[in-house]
């Protein structure tokens, strides 16, 4: 089947038009890096974690193949949060090196940009399959409870509700995902299929915080989904579920010079509710 042009493109000097050079640096020269954070996430949990402005953060595969659901927010503005259909759009609908997550409108903003994938080799499969996904979301207990009649608390939309909470927000806050890891793609019938994580222990995805973040991660009750969920075969997947690792670094202050935080959406326009009076409209004195 031929490629169509894609509908947004990136002209030099863009906003699409990445510094790979910068972006490149930050993810090749570790050596001044100074680790500030790491903790674990056990299976079928959530947490959340903050990550200045100019710093790193990456997430780890510590025991072997398994998918994570992350959430971004401004650490200061919750209601500016990541976009994973507008970021589909602006730049793939599979995320790996160089390309940026998306904030909500008004706002508009790289949140962070990828330096690191471990798995940027993938590529496509024989299915049509790549890794990282911004096709699907997360896992919920209402679809759940929808289809099987049963009620499960550690689905990704629950877990991520509950790591929320010790920072105000609420179920209401919780978004659209960005699904590491995980390998996805459009069948023949144009429905949507997982396959199973192609990861192997110490595999990790990188990104840069272009602004102070608030983010959350779930480690996914379908584990590495190498079981199946639904249908006929589905099975309890506990057994391929593992822990994720997250680490979050201060970078070289050298690696940063002449980068600035990008500003919020440059559109003033109110939308057109306030409109100039039109001509006939003007007093005449």
């Amino acid at each position: 089947m031929p490629s169509y042009p894609a509908a947004y493109q990136a002209s030099k000097g863009s906003a699409l038009d990445v510094d790979r050079a910068f972006y490149g640096r930050i993810g090749s020269q570790t050596d001044g890096r100074e680790l500030v954070d790491s903790f674990v996430v056990p299976i079928r949990s959530g947490r959340a974690w903050t990550v200045p402005a100019g710093h790193v953060f990456r997430i780890v595969t510590i025991e072997g193949p398994q998918v994570a659901d992350v959430n971004i927010w401004n650490r200061h503005n919750p209601r500016e949060r990541f976009w994973a259909s507008r970021t589909r759009q602006l730049q793939q609908a599979h995320v790996s090196t160089y390309d940026r997550l998306w904030s909500t409108l008004p706002y508009l903003r790289p949140l962070a940009t990828i330096t690191h994938d471990t798995l940027a080799d993938y590529g496509i499969d024989e299915y049509g399959g790549r890794v990282h996904d911004l096709l699907g979301t997360r896992c919920d207990p209402y679809v759940n409870r929808m289809l099987t009649g049963e009620d499960f608390h550690h689905h990704c939309h629950s877990n991520l509700t509950r790591a929320v909470a010790p920072y105000g927000l609420t179920e209401f806050d919780v978004h659209d995902v960005l699904n590491v890891f995980q390998v996805t793609g459009l069948n023949a019938e144009d429905k949507y299929f997982m396959k199973a994580c192609p990861a192997k222990k110490g595999d990790f995805l990188e990104f840069f915080a272009e602004i102070d973040l608030l983010c959350a991660l779930s480690t996914c009750p379908g584990g590495d989904l190498s079981v199946p969920l639904w249908g006929p075969d589905a099975r309890d997947p506990l057994e391929v579920c593992r822990p994720l690792g997250v680490e979050v670094y201060r970078l070289d202050p050298a690696l940063l010079a002449g980068w600035s935080s990008p500003e919020v959406a440059a559109y003033r326009g109110n939308h057109g509710m306030t409109l100039p009076t039109p001509s006939w409209e003007k007093d005449p004195a």
